[in-house]
């Protein structure tokens, strides 16, 4: 029997099962075997990647145009569910690409789409997506970064935080106000290159999880950026910022969603060979109920986090209340279901002969970035209110 016949289709049509099927293997062989050395030298996954740019799935929503796959919006999430079911840093590191390419598509100049995002679905570029600082995370508005206008371009000074890709990326769409003045309506976005003067790191973060995709400070030291490397116009910055979130807020409800169900799944091939009191432990009905209630909390994340797709699909990218609906709930479910898979593991599971206590550790991060699951809230209460 085909491993197509043998996953459920959750609802996908004929095309999106085959592209599962195709992602579900290539990460079984091909990724998941380097996720557990990834997490504990904290190294760059480079082999894991280089299988998923040759398979092409590290670009499957970019745009033909621009030589990508051409792929919706349930196309990402299929890919980011079982990317991140493999390992949950590759996901990251790859789905920075979007987090850059996306303010291109919704509001860059023809020119700019030409010089960049070829080169991100060839995979010879790697992307960044540069907004947060030391005191503005939630706080958008709080960006202290300046873009100063000069002869033929910008002049950016300031520092970024918590940048995913940074000191490895080719490219970072970088934001900063060009009028401190007009707050929020003087953010702007521009796009800086490794290569460019003034341009340097911070040390690697020491962080809880996703431990191989690099994380450091961006240092902007009187970076000169040609006119033409703007993205839209001065002031759309936080227009773009807030577009390029509602669409990635569902690729990491699918990245929480590919946590969940990797922690599942090794949590139930556990309980079906570990004996205790001369039975299977999958025989006693107390584990057999936890389990029952992660299957179905991941069935519903999953749902929520297609929906929200399909959303974005329909109508032209706009869905700011499905986006958050379902990251707010598919990272709650990853960080319970991680929980609960540690649990139901015991000694095993706190332990790193077994991936799910680095799961555990890889899906708190999807409660706090794209927008903390508080902040979600305040923008599902919104748009009730």
């Amino acid at each position: 029997m085909s491993l197509a016949k043998q996953l459920p289709t959750h609802g996908l049509g004929d095309d999106h099962v085959a592209l599962r099927t195709v992602v579900r293997e290539l990460c079984e062989d091909q990724v998941a075997p380097h996720s557990s050395e990834v997490d504990e030298q904290g190294a760059f996954p480079e082999t894991s990647l280089k299988a998923l740019v040759e398979a092409r799935m590290h670009c499957v929503t970019l745009p033909e145009a621009y030589g990508g796959e051409g792929g919706d919006h349930l196309a990402g999430v299929v890919v980011a569910e079982e990317v991140a079911r493999a390992c949950a840093t590759t996901q990251q590191v790859m789905g920075a690409n979007e987090l850059f390419s996306l303010p291109l598509l919704i509001g860059g100049s023809e020119e700019n789409r030409q010089r960049y995002l070829p080169r991100i679905a060839s995979g010879e570029w790697l992307g960044a997506f540069a907004l947060s600082e030391p005191e503005a995370g939630s706080d958008v508005a709080a960006v202290s970064t300046r873009a100063r206008a000069v002869d033929g371009g910008w002049v950016l000074s300031g520092t970024k935080r918590w940048i995913t890709n940074a000191g490895r990326a080719d490219a970072y769409v970088v934001f900063a106000s060009v009028d401190p003045a007009k707050g929020t309506r003087g953010l702007t976005a521009f796009v800086v290159e490794a290569t460019d003067s003034g341009l340097s790191f911070g040390v690697p973060e020491k962080k809880m999880g996703l431990k191989g995709s690099p994380t450091r400070e961006i240092y902007l030291d009187d970076v000169f950026v040609p006119a033409e490397r703007m993205v839209d116009e001065p002031g759309r910055g936080m227009r773009l910022a807030l577009a390029t979130l509602d669409r990635t807020r569902a690729t990491v409800a699918a990245q929480a969603v590919g946590i969940a169900q990797g922690a599942l799944d090794c949590a139930t091939a556990y309980l079906k060979e570990r004996k205790q009191f001369g039975r299977p432990l999958a025989e006693f009905q107390g584990l057999q109920f936890m389990v029952a209630d992660m299957e179905t909390q991941i069935r519903a994340a999953r749902q929520l986090t297609y929906a929200a797709a399909r959303e974005l699909d329909a109508h032209g990218g706009d869905s700011t209340t499905a986006g958050a609906v379902a990251k707010c709930f598919a990272s709650d479910t990853a960080m319970r279901v991680t929980t609960d898979a540690v649990q139901l593991l015991g000694g095993s599971g706190y332990v790193r002969d077994f991936p799910v206590e680095r799961m555990m550790r890889d899906a708190k991060v999807t409660q706090i970035y794209e927008g903390t699951n508080q902040i979600q809230r305040i923008v599902i209460a919104r748009s009730l209110m």
